[in-house]
C-alpha cells in the first residue's frame, strides 16, 4: 500500500489532495530559489580566487558540480507539478545537493568548514518537502561521510573536536526537523479544524433551509388540506342523495390521505423518523385498503440511513404495493427490508396473477421505470421476477451514501 503524503509518499507517484498539492508545489520552488541563492554564491566563489582557495574549489571538478547543480535545479523547476515526477525529482535533487554539499564540505576543511552551516538548512528543506521524520536520514548519513576515519581510531578520543562537531551538527538537524514536524502537525490540525467548521456551517445553513421549508409546508398546504377536510364533513352532513354523498366521502378520504402524507414528509426530514414504523404501518394500511394479507419483516444489522434515502424506500413500497393492487388480485403479500453492510434492499412478492417479464410493457403497468428513476440517486438496481399466474417479485437493492455526501437532517423536536 503506498505511503501518503507526508511519509514515504513522496516518492512514489500518487493523487494527493489538491490543498497538498499546492503546498508541496510552493515549498518545492521556494527550494529552487534557496539554489539560485547558493548558486550565486557560488559563482562568486569559482570567479574570486581566494574564495575558491580558501574553499578547496580550484579543482575542474568544482565547475562540473556547478553546472550539475543548475541543470538539474532548472529540470526539477519544471517538472515540480508533474503528477508522477515532480515529488520523486525533487526528492532525488535533494540528494544531489547533500553529494555538492558533501564534496565542498571535503574540500574545505570537513567538519570544520563554513560550508557545513548549509547542512542544516538542507535538513530542513528535505522535512519540509517530506515532513516525517525519516526525512531527516540522508542529510545525516552525511556527516559520517565527511567525518575522517582518525576521528574513531587517531589520536582523539571519543570527547575530540571531530566527533563533537558530528554531533553537533546532528543536533542541530535533530531541532530543526522536530520544530518543522511540530509546526506541520498544528497547520494539519488546523486545516482539519476549518474543514471541520466549514462543514457544519454548511449543515446548518441546510437545516435552517429545510427547517423554514417544513413550516411553510406545515402552515400552508397542511391547512388548506384541513380546511378542505372539514368542508368536506360540513357538506356531507348535507348532502341526502347516496351518490354524491359516496363521492364527497371519497374526496374526504383523499384528503385526509394527502394530509397524511404531508406530515410522514415532514416527519421524514427530521431525525425522529422511524422508516421501519412508517413502512409497517404502510403495509398495514395498505392490508385494510386492499384486503389483501401483508407482512413486514426487517433483516440484518439495522442502521441510520440518510433522510433522502429513508424517503427513497418508503416511495419505492408506496409504488410498489399500488402497483400489487391495481394489478396484481393478489391474496398475499410480503415485504421484506433487508440491511447487507452498505447495501439496502426492499423486497415485495405477491401470490397475484404476474405477467410476462419480457412481453412489451404497457403504459402504467407496474411502473418499473418510476422505481428505477427513483434507485438512479443511490446507484440502486431493480430485479423484477414474474410470470402469468405465479405472482411477482421485486427487488430493490440501493447503496448507502458515505457520510456528509447526503442533505443534512432537521433537528428533532
Amino acid at each position: 500500500m503506498p505511503p501518503t503524503y507526508g511519509g514515504a509518499a513522496a516518492l512514489v507517484p500518487g493523487s494527493p489532495e489538491p490543498e497538498i498539492t499546492e503546498r508541496f508545489s510552493d515549498r518545492a520552488r521556494a527550494l529552487f530559489y534557496a539554489r539560485l541563492a547558493f548558486l550565486g554564491i557560488g559563482l562568486g566563489v569559482l570567479a574570486v580566487p581566494s574564495w575558491s582557495a580558501f574553499l578547496g574549489t580550484t579543482a575542474s571538478t568544482a565547475f562540473i558540480i556547478y553546472f550539475a547543480v543548475i541543470a538539474y535545479s532548472v529540470a526539477n523547476f519544471l517538472l515540480i507539478d508533474h503528477p508522477q515526477w515532480g515529488r520523486p525529482l525533487t526528492f532525488a535533487t535533494l540528494v544531489f545537493d547533500l553529494g555538492a554539499l558533501g564534496a565542498m564540505v571535503s574540500a574545505s576543511g570537513g567538519l570544520k568548514s563554513p560550508v557545513m552551516a548549509a547542512h542544516v538548512m538542507f535538513t530542513i528543506f528535505f522535512v519540509l518537502l517530506f515532513p516525517k521524520l525519516w526525512a531527516t536520514l540522508p542529510p545525516l548519513l552525511l556527516l559520517p561521510v565527511v567525518a575522517r576515519l582518525d576521528f574513531f581510531f587517531g589520536e582523539g578520543s571519543p570527547a575530540s573536536q571531530g566527533v563533537f562537531l558530528m554531533v553537533w551538527h546532528a543536533t542541530l538537524s535533530f531541532i530543526g526537523a522536530y520544530v518543522l514536524l511540530y509546526l506541520h502537525a498544528r497547520d494539519e490540525k488546523r486545516i482539519a479544524q476549518l474543514k471541520a467548521l466549514g462543514k457544519a456551517q454548511e449543515t446548518a445553513i441546510i437545516t435552517e433551509e429545510r427547517l423554514r421549508l417544513a413550516r411553510e409546508m406545515h402552515d400552508g398546504l397542511g391547512g388548506s388540506l384541513s380546511t378542505l377536510i372539514i368542508q368536506a364533513e360540513y357538506i356531507q352532513r348535507m348532502v341526502k342523495d347516496p351518490e354524491l354523498k359516496t363521492e364527497i366521502t371519497e374526496l374526504k378520504g383523499q384528503a385526509e390521505e394527502a394530509i397524511d402524507e404531508l406530515r410522514r414528509s415532514l416527519t421524514m426530514m427530521r431525525r425522529d423518523f422511524d422508516l421501519h414504523k412508517a413502512l409497517e404501518d404502510y403495509c398495514m394500511r395498505f392490508q385494510e385498503r386492499s384486503r389483501t394479507w401483508c407482512s413486514f419483516k426487517v433483516r440484518g444489522r439495522t442502521r441510520r440511513l440518510p433522510s433522502e434515502m429513508q424517503l427513497t424506500i418508503f416511495r419505492i413500497l408506496q409504488e410498489t404495493l399500488t402497483n400489487t393492487q391495481k394489478h396484481a388480485e393478489a391474496k398475499n403479500t410480503e415485504v421484506r427490508l433487508k440491511y447487507d453492510g452498505d447495501l439496502v434492499s426492499l423486497t415485495v412478492s405477491d401470490d397475484g396473477k404476474g405477467f410476462d417479464t419480457k412481453a412489451k410493457k404497457k403504459s402504467g403497468h407496474y411502473g418499473l421505470t418510476n422505481l428505477e428513476e427513483r434507485c438512479r440517486k443511490f446507484r440502486g438496481t431493480v430485479e423484477v421476477q414474474s410470470a402469468p399466474d405465479a405472482g411477482t417479485t421485486v427487488h430493490v437493492s440501493l447503496v448507502v451514501p458515505a457520510e456528509g455526501s447526503h442533505v443534512a437532517f432537521l433537528p428533532s423536536g
